[in-house]
């Protein structure tokens, strides 16, 4: 996706309005016009990338900055019990709008968001197995 045909740039620029919660020279914080609980709060960074792992580390650390205050602040004004805080990378993983962004999301007990988690067993070997792939991937 490019930069002129990206919904977050756009609402960045001011072309496409939104209920902004945040703003400063990095980050844009505004209302989901989607949301899946009341205050569901999208946090962007204002530098155009596609995923976390595109994302200059620079860029992450504006987000980072910010993001526990407006995580806090979702909370307290929605009378949340919780939050989720979520970042999906890429189609398969449910990103829609391709401009890395993370979700605040408010939740109350019993909310019906979210509701099952599919986790699983390893079966034996497999973790160490992915662990070793995943390891030597880094480049750190």
């Amino acid at each position: 996706m490019s930069v002129q045909d990206c919904i977050f740039c756009k609402i960045i620029a001011g072309q496409i309005p939104c209920t902004k919660i945040y703003e400063n020279e990095f980050v844009l914080a505004f209302l989901d016009v989607g949301p899946v609980s009341e205050g569901h709060v999208l946090v962007v960074s204002k530098q155009h990338t596609s995923s976390v792992d595109q994302t200059d580390p620079r860029a992450m650390a504006e987000i980072a900055k910010v993001l526990p205050d407006l995580a806090g602040s979702v909370k307290k004004a929605m009378a949340a019990d919780g939050y989720n805080v979520l970042c999906n990378n890429g189609a398969s993983a449910g990103q829609v709008v391709g401009h890395m962004h993370f979700h605040i999301i408010p939740r109350k007990a019993n909310d019906g968001v979210f509701n099952q988690w599919p986790a699983f067993q390893y079966p034996e070997g497999k973790a160490k197995e992915i662990g070793d792939k995943i390891r030597e991937n880094i480049s750190l």
